[in-house]
C-alpha cells in the first residue's frame, strides 16, 4: 500500500490579519485627524492669544487665583440669549466691549452668593469698554421671572437681566469641556474671544477682582 503524502499545510492568515489591522489603524487615524481638525476649526473662531491670557493670569492672584488662562481661540460671538423683554441677542451685540460673562441660576447657592459682588463690580467698571454680562439659566417659561425676582429681592440694580431658559448656551460650554457647573465666568476680549475661564464663584468685588478687570480693560484698550 503506497504511503499517502501529508495534506498541504493551511495557508496562515497572520500576514493578511496584520495588513487588515494595519489598514484599519490607518483609517482610524485619518478619521481621528479629520474629526479633531473639524473640532479645532469650530473651536478656533478667534486667533490664539497666549500672550494676552498670560497677562490676565499674572493679575489673577488671591481671590482670583482659580481663574484659568486660556486664549486658545474659542469665540462666543454667536452665543445666543434673550434680554429682559424677550428680544434675541448674541455676544456679538456687545462687540467693542471686554466682557465678564457670568452664567448663573437662582437655584444655584454659590451663584446667589456671588451676584452682589458682580453687581458692585458692574457699578464701578461698566462703561463703553467693559461690561459685566450675567446670563441666567433658570429653565422654562418661568425662568426669566425667577431671575428678575431674585435681582429685585437682592436689590441688584447694576446688572441687566439676560436669560437663556433653553440652557443651550451653557450646554455647549459643557460639550466643549469649557465648563462643568455653575457658576462659570468667561473673560472675553472686545471681539468675544475667550482669554480665561473661572469655574465656581469668586469675590469679584475685591482688590484681586478689580486687578483682573483693570488688566482686561487695559488689554481691550490695546486692541487685545
Amino acid at each position: 500500500m503506497s504511503e499517502q503524502s501529508p495534506p498541504p499545510a493551511k495557508k496562515s492568515n497572520t500576514p493578511r490579519l496584520i495588513v487588515t489591522l494595519g489598514l484599519a489603524s490607518v483609517a482610524l487615524a485619518i478619521s481621528g485627524w479629520v474629526y479633531l481638525s473639524n473640532g479645532s476649526a469650530t473651536a478656533r473662531e478667534c486667533p490664539v492669544q497666549a500672550a494676552q491670557a498670560a497677562v490676565i493670569d499674572s493679575a489673577a492672584v488671591g481671590e482670583l487665583a482659580a481663574l484659568n488662562p486660556t486664549g486658545e481661540g474659542r469665540g462666543y460671538e454667536k452665543t445666543a440669549f434673550k434680554d429682559a423683554s424677550g428680544k434675541d441677542m448674541t455676544i456679538a451685540d456687545f462687540k467693542g466691549k471686554a466682557l465678564l460673562v457670568n452664567f448663573w441660576a437662582s437655584w444655584c447657592v454659590p451663584c446667589r452668593e456671588e451676584m452682589p459682588a458682580l453687581d458692585a463690580l458692574a457699578a464701578k467698571y461698566n462703561s463703553d469698554n467693559f461690561m459685566v454680562l450675567p446670563i441666567n439659566l433658570d429653565i422654562g417659561d418661568e425662568g426669566p421671572g425667577k431671575a428678575k425676582a431674585f435681582m429685585d429681592e437682592q436689590g441688584l440694580t447694576n446688572l441687566p437681566i439676560y436669560t437663556d431658559a433653553s440652557f443651550a448656551a451653557f450646554k455647549k460650554l459643557q460639550t466643549d469641556a469649557v465648563a462643568i457647573g455653575l457658576p462659570t465666568t468667561l473673560v472675553l476680549d472686545a471681539n468675544g474671544c475667550e482669554l480665561a475661564v473661572l469655574q465656581g464663584p469668586a469675590e469679584w468685588n475685591s482688590p484681586d477682582g478689580e486687578a483682573v478687570i483693570k488688566t482686561l480693560i487695559g488689554l481691550a484698550g490695546k486692541g487685545a
